[in-house]
């Protein structure tokens, strides 16, 4: 007998409520708030305004830095993956970007280009187009150089051949460097709020952690991860099923 996906994810959401709520027991509520005191808390935010306002910041933010950094990423790693000579070139410089803190990156960017939009979006891109030229440069290594042969002795058109042949092979490497991607960009965008922007989801949960606001804090996170489960059910996991139905 086979579960329903769906059913199972509301399940285990039901499952970590409950244990929530028996966590809440074992300490005073300034420490941990109450499910139902946060779901409170939340609808207070929204009702104010606040909680959309800073909310769709952050989402434009992570929208820009997200499009570009896949962009900038996706061409980069193919590009290595295609030219070895180039790869050589820029391996090292790569890896190193790998490995760079992020915490660093955001500090210099904001250094050098001030306490700005621009630096705050310079700041997420550097930080995730490396793991993205990482996943796409494997993903044309993969490429099975046959398929492209046969398409060329059958005269196929080009264009034909980059959107029915080559690129489907590439499917599940920028899947996975896009749902990887997501997860790693909001969260270096509420640090890039927290560290050197006046609004955001980031900003609002510094100030909610300086006056010790836990319920404030956790009722951001729950709206926040709201948004980004609902992204994963409605856009990521759909688009998977579609895009790996040659497979």
């Amino acid at each position: 007998m086979h579960s329903h996906p769906a059913l199972t994810r509301m399940l285990s959401m039901v499952v970590f409520i409950l244990l929530w709520q028996a966590a809440v027991m074992l300490f005073t509520p300034d420490l941990l708030p109450a499910p139902y005191a946060v779901l409170t808390n939340l609808m207070g935010h929204v009702d104010s305004g606040e909680l959309p306002h800073h909310l769709t910041i952050t989402l434009r933010r992570i929208a820009n830095s997200f499009l570009c950094a896949m962009l900038l990423g996706s061409l980069l790693g193919l590009v290595m993956g295609h030219f070895k000579r180039l790869d050589l070139w820029l391996d090292s410089v790569v890896t190193l970007a790998l490995n760079v803190p992020a915490l660093v990156t955001i500090i210099l960017c904001f250094i050098w280009f001030g306490l700005n939009e621009t630096a705050a979006l310079i700041a997420v891109i550097v930080n995730k187009t490396p793991n993205i030229a990482v996943t796409m440069r494997e993903g044309a290594r993969a490429v099975d150089k046959r398929l492209l042969d046969v398409a060329k002795a059958y005269q196929v058109p080009a264009g034909r051949t980059f959107i029915k042949v080559y690129l489907p092979q590439l499917y599940p490497y920028f899947l996975a460097a896009a749902r990887g991607g997501l997860a790693l960009v909001w969260k270096i965008v509420l640090v890039v709020e927290l560290l050197g922007c006046s609004d955001g989801v980031g900003f609002q949960l510094s100030l909610f952690f300086q006056y010790f606001d836990i319920t404030s804090v956790l009722a951001y996170t729950l709206a926040f991860a709201c948004i980004i489960f609902a992204l994963e059910a409605g856009v990521l996991r759909p688009w998977e099923r579609r895009v790996l139905k040659w497979r």
